[in-house]
């Protein structure tokens, strides 16, 4: 799936170096509001190759590149039910060289389009850290809006959302930003 900055291609086991550093770096975990990762890097070899191989119904797992081939970032949707029409996208731009320049908002942009493109999906919904003020804008760019807030963890999070309608909306009053190669 092609942006204009950014590709999402599956995940596979050359991610494995990448992944290991980000899921490991303090200041990750923090923005992630999960511990870093502190095993080995030889476990996390055999966990990443569980991760890399297994297929699941409720989940769906890029790695985002540069449109150079640079692997910067990852991102998924989880908790995908069906029933109710909804899923929860998660995103981390590992790469701080690629930090506030637009490749998380395409990221977002191309896997949400992905998302209402390819499933009968009616709902993408998120929750990121009350303060991280950045990723608010970011999702906001992409269309989501704020829905609630919920603490879990000693965390404050705000929950936004972005419905198909919403969607259907946007790519209505401006079809320029529609992925060049979906």
């Amino acid at each position: 799936m092609k942006g204009k900055k950014v590709v999402l291609r599956d995940k596979s086991w050359e991610d494995a170096t990448n992944d290991y550093a980000w899921r490991s770096d303090d200041e990750l975990a923090r923005l992630d509001a999960a511990p870093p990762l502190r095993i080995p890097y030889t476990e996390y070899l055999f966990e990443h190759a569980v991760e890399v191989s297994a297929t699941s119904e409720r989940r769906r797992r890029f790695a985002i590149e540069t449109l150079e081939g640079k692997h910067i970032g990852n991102c998924m949707y989880y908790d995908i039910d069906k029933k109710r029409g909804q899923t929860e996208l998660g995103i981390m731009i590992g790469d701080r060289d690629y930090w506030e320049r637009g490749y998380g908002t395409d990221a977002v942009t191309v896997l949400v389009d992905h998302i209402f493109d390819t499933t009968s999906l009616n709902r993408v919904y998120l929750k990121t850290l009350d303060w991280n003020v950045r990723a608010q804008r970011c999702f906001a760019k992409c269309g989501f809006v704020l829905c609630g807030r919920m603490t879990k963890r000693s965390n404050h999070f705000v929950t936004m959302e972005l419905t198909r309608n919403e969607w259907e909306r946007r790519k209505l009053a401006s079809p320029t930003d529609a992925p060049t190669n979906p």
